[in-house]
């Protein structure tokens, strides 16, 4: 039995979007994280925006935008989104469940983030994160944890998961509060 499910999938394939239907799902339960989404500029993606739980928003990268870390095209801004995840209690014991969009490159490359996904997964609360598919090093140590089950979404799959994943979500806030 795993207290945390990834959702792993390659580009486009619909995974910051089961995410988001998951979350919605539980609107009557206590959620804390956030989710991903493009900035877009005339129809061409520029950046992302990170978007917590209870709205607020910040930019995450952004074409041009210099950085220490940049993946691809894109420079992160590194310690805004630190100062976004000081600011989701993520650690609050009365959360019924946890969920990050996304375990990826560009959120890699914040060591607080590294911290957050760490002690999320560690925690006795349910988590739910999404994770990039082909990368390596510390994010391929997630993906490969003995206490996560993970779940590939392509776009053949992804109109048909949603029942599923939500029954173990449903199942994981269950065990977690012995209910």
């Amino acid at each position: 039995m795993t207290q945390n499910l990834l959702i792993t999938g390659r580009p486009g394939a619909g995974k910051t979007t089961l995410i988001r239907r998951i979350a919605e799902s539980f609107g009557d339960r206590r959620l804390v994280g956030f989710y991903t989404q493009e900035i877009l500029s005339e129809g061409t993606r520029v950046g992302f925006e990170l978007v917590s739980l209870d709205g607020r928003r910040r930019v995450l990268a952004r074409t041009g935008m210099q950085s220490t870390c940049t993946v691809g095209r894109y420079g992160v801004d590194v310690e805004g989104f630190e100062a976004f995840l000081a600011s989701v209690p993520f650690s609050d014991p009365e959360v019924d469940l946890i969920v990050i969009d996304e375990i990826g490159k560009m959120e890699w490359c914040s060591e607080r983030f590294r911290r957050v996904v760490r002690e999320a997964l560690d925690s006795p609360t349910p988590c739910i994160a999404t994770i990039a598919m082909k990368a390596g090093g510390g994010i391929a140590a997630i993906r490969d944890r003995n206490d996560v089950a993970l779940v590939e979404i392509t776009r053949q799959n992804r109109n048909t998961m949603l029942p599923r994943l939500l029954a173990e979500v449903r199942e994981m806030m269950s065990r977690a509060t012995g209910a």
